[in-house]
């Protein structure tokens, strides 16, 4: 998690210290309009600087996985993006429009207007052409924008209407490119931050393009069948074995994917609970936990296509640690498994406990559990969350007296897995040993 604030705080920080050696609002004498002006620019500058990254992202690039360390995080860092480019657009808009209210109530009595510098540049004789075409358009499309975000941040809002509404953004970006370009002062072309914004919006036009088009993940889309459907009735877990028909690069334990069961809902991403075999087949343990979850033990069967996407994710138990300690709080078993799949194959010499936590224990579905961890060497504690309470450290601790020398790998419920981090790194524990999948797309 810091790694990503840290790249957060360096992205402001890099828009805004450009900006300012860009800027003339130190240099120039105070002037409340002035001042308004270059503020204008600034948030303009933070705004779709931070919405161009934030798109870049949406497309599920490479790049972002291997820089912030798997796509849950790129997906956190374009959520904060987010939030950042609706609070500074607020603040944005608030300057244009509040020193004009102000001279409306009388409060404020607008100064001269001075006559436009004649431009020379025919490009930038365009843009002065277009001004007020695009104060227009990006005055509408702010209002979009606010709607459109506000309604991603509703986790109560439909994810298949999230889906199609948070695809209208790529529109609204694009909009508002043409307002920053046509408004940016001419005057950042003479320093750094104007080239800089250029290659962001450019990047970020071509992401929105490929979003609108539909081209997001297209070279690691593969179409396959489902092969057997089995739904574990205690714990509510419906297990799907997919037949892939296309080529399919091959994946690591813990890696997920996006399955499009039906199109009108989008894809939704599920960690693969099997190993790669090169047999061109793919396990989904998915748990009921929502509307659309719930309804697929009933709608799912065995034939139906399937749009598989992937695989992505860091969560890949690769350290230099000759003890690991694994912990699932319920459908967190999935990437485990997996693992211990992989492990029953090529063994190694690590030392590994597997902590179970469980609110809903299935029989059979432990029992292929322990069955995995037997053929894999790897030692199981169960816990049934409603007679042994949730796992702590001290539970941890005493059950692996090593400890000190593991590294901690969890996953599953948010709140479950910051407070075990946080219990732990009190007892001593490295942040970097402890590894935690995000898995929060929204």
């Amino acid at each position: 998690m810091k790694h990503i604030q840290r790249i957060y705080l360096l992205l402001i920080a890099l828009l805004s210290v450009l900006w300012l050696l860009a800027d003339t609002v130190l240099s120039e004498p105070y002037n409340f309009f002035s001042l308004r002006t270059s503020l204008m620019n600034y948030t303009g500058i933070i705004g779709i600087g931070v919405m161009s990254i934030g798109m870049m992202l949406a497309i599920r690039p490479a790049i972002g996985e291997n820089l912030l360390g798997g796509l849950d995080k790129s997906y956190r860092l374009h959520k904060w993006l987010g939030i950042t480019a609706l609070v500074i657009s607020i603040i944005h808009w608030l300057w244009a429009k509040g020193p004009k209210w102000m001279v409306g109530w009388g409060w404020l009595t607008r100064p001269a207007r001075k006559p436009a510098a004649e431009q020379t540049v025919p490009l930038f004789q365009f843009f002065q052409s277009q001004r007020h075409l695009a104060e227009e358009v990006g005055e509408w499309a702010f209002y979009a924008m606010v709607l459109l975000i506000a309604l991603a941040l509703i986790k109560r809002f439909p994810y298949r209407y999230f889906f199609k509404t948070h695809r209208l953004l790529a529109i609204v970006y694009l909009v508002l490119v043409f307002h920053s370009t046509v408004l940016m002062k001419y005057t950042y072309w003479d320093h750094l931050i104007a080239p800089l914004m250029a290659v962001l919006m450019a990047g970020g036009t071509i992401a929105a393009l490929m979003s609108l088009f539909r081209q997001v993940g297209a070279q690691r889309q593969a179409v396959g069948a489902i092969e057997e459907i089995q739904y574990h009735t205690d714990n509510r877990v419906l297990k799907v074995v997919i037949n892939l028909k296309d080529r399919w690069s091959g994946h690591v334990a813990g890696q997920f994917a996006f399955l499009t069961f039906n199109r009108s809902e989008g894809p939704h991403p599920f960690t693969i609970s099997s190993a790669w075999n090169e047999d061109g087949k793919l396990t989904f343990l998915i748990k009921g936990l929502g509307d659309y979850t719930d309804t697929l033990p009933a709608t799912l069967k065995a034939g139906d296509l399937v749009k598989v996407e992937g695989p992505y994710g860091r969560f890949a138990f690769d350290d230099n640690k000759s003890r690991q300690i694994w912990v699932a709080g319920g459908i967190g078993i999935t990437p485990f498994i997996a693992r211990m799949q992989a492990l029953a194959e090529q063994a190694n010499a690590r030392e590994i406990d597997l902590f179970y936590s469980t609110a809903a224990p299935d029989e059979d579905f432990i029992a292929k559990i322990q069955a995995s961890a037997d053929k894999a060497g790897v030692r199981l504690h169960i816990l049934r969350s409603d007679a042994d309470g949730r796992l702590s450290a001290d539970r941890v601790c005493a059950a692996v007296p090593a400890w000190s020398s593991a590294s901690v790998w969890f996953c599953g419920p948010k709140n479950f897995g910051n407070a075990l981090r946080q219990d732990l790194l009190a007892k001593g524990l490295s942040g970097n040993d402890f590894h935690q999948e995000l898995f929060d797309m929204r």
